[in-house]
């Protein structure tokens, strides 16, 4: 292979614009989703570098989540410069992703919830682009610190799917003083469902036969929210409000 055949390489890129020295240097969480998968792919075509390649492959797919869900080689071969080596590191890479998140998973009890701000930070990536809506609960200690989380349903909520049993099973196996609620909108509009509130209500009530505080209730969409506590929905959580 001649010079002019010669794939674009990270080589080939001028020093602060390569992904793999930009990572090491900075850091993973530093780099878009474009670059990381760029350092998945290696190499670019004779007309197309890595990160145009990379840009490419999630742009065909709308987003980075979906192109994760694709589980077959032949469908990421589809795309010019993807070839079977390169199928095989990207299906690998989105299955390790999909076993590192599992249902329940749990935390450093040193790290204090000081905002609705840091839940949304600590879970948008995982929700914002989810195409169902999904039901967390978070279990909290009595320094507000993390004990651990669980996804309780998926699918379209109601009361019916969402029920208190299951939530404070969980917050009691776990030992929790409070919990907060957590679940995406698909639709992009933060606002309350009639549904939404219901729920809420309804796990308020039953976390005071437990003597465990509900203490928020945060609706992700995109990349905006809703806190039930701040805007008052739920009260009695002066501890919690005075820790943003």
């Amino acid at each position: 292979m001649n010079g002019s055949d010669e794939p674009l390489k990270f080589r080939d890129f001028p020093e602060d614009d390569k992904p793999r020295e930009k990572l090491l240097k900075y850091g993973a969480d530093k780099l878009s989703e474009s670059e990381l998968l760029a350092i998945l792919i290696r190499t670019g075509t004779k007309n197309k570098s890595v990160l145009d390649l990379a840009r490419g492959l999630i742009l065909e797919h709308k987003n980075l989540t979906i192109l994760s869900q694709v589980r077959t080689s032949q469908k990421l071969t589809e795309h010019k410069g993807i070839g079977a080596d390169k199928a095989a590191t990207l299906l690998a890479a989105f299955e390790i992703a999909r076993r590192l998140k599992p249902d329940e998973r749990y935390e450093d009890p040193n790290i204090r919830v000081t905002s609705p701000e840091y839940i949304v930070n600590k879970f948008s990536s995982e929700l914002r682009n989810e195409m169902v809506e999904k039901f967390y609960v978070i279990a909290l200690n009595a320094a507000n610190s993390i004990i651990s989380s669980k996804m309780i349903s998926s699918g379209h909520l109601d009361a019916s799917v969402v029920h208190p049993r299951e939530v404070f099973k969980f917050a009691v196996e776990n030992s929790a003083k409070s919990i907060i609620l957590l679940h995406n909108h698909p639709s992009g509009n933060t606002e309350p469902s009639k549904a939404d509130i219901a729920i809420t209500d309804r796990l308020v009530k039953a976390g005071q036969i437990f003597s465990i505080k509900v203490l928020d209730h945060i609706i992700i969409a995109g990349n905006s929210y809703t806190s039930f506590a701040a805007k008052g929905l739920i009260t009695d959580v002066h501890d919690y409000l005075t820790k943003i």
